[in-house]
């Protein structure tokens, strides 16, 4: 496997800094992703996002949901009463786990619900008014620039 080193563009670059970062999370992620707990995105409306995590197992308290550096990070630690049961077979897998999802630009958490199971986290994409397109309106049939005329 290659590896690359991104230093030279830290030094390189201003205000890149998350791109950068970014390539190096790409570069440092196993080839072989967690895939536990199963999770799905869905495009709820033209900018709301919805990603559900299956969460069977564990109670709202121990479940957190956190914004952090344009990361969205899901955990769940199970509390330790289990020690007075005696499990004859255990299916459900109730380990911690930390998931992450790498936010876009004016992407934000409007909220989260926890119903049967699942985990439901509602993402909202706002571009601010200065980056939405804008039409320009054209002006009547007068030439910019208006030439004077000079007569012999």
């Amino acid at each position: 496997m290659r590896t690359f080193d991104f230093a030279p563009l830290y030094r390189a670059t201003v205000g890149f800094d998350r791109i950068a970062d970014m390539m190096d999370r790409v570069m440092e992620t196993e080839v072989s992703a967690p895939t536990y707990p199963p999770y799905n995105i869905e495009k709820t409306a033209d900018d709301a996002y919805r990603i559900s995590v299956a969460v069977a197992g564990f109670a709202e308290s121990e479940l957190s949901v956190e914004v952090k550096e344009g990361s969205l990070i899901v955990a769940a630690r199970k509390a330790e009463d289990d020690k007075e049961r005696t499990y004859l077979h255990r299916g459900i897998a109730t380990r911690a786990f930390e998931r992450r999802f790498q936010l876009a630009d004016h992407v934000r958490v409007t909220g989260a619900s926890h119903v049967d199971g699942m985990l439901h986290i509602d993402l909202v994409r706002e571009v601010p008014e200065a980056l939405k397109p804008r039409r320009i309106e054209i002006s009547g049939s007068k030439p910019a620039i208006e030439a004077e005329t000079v007569e012999y």
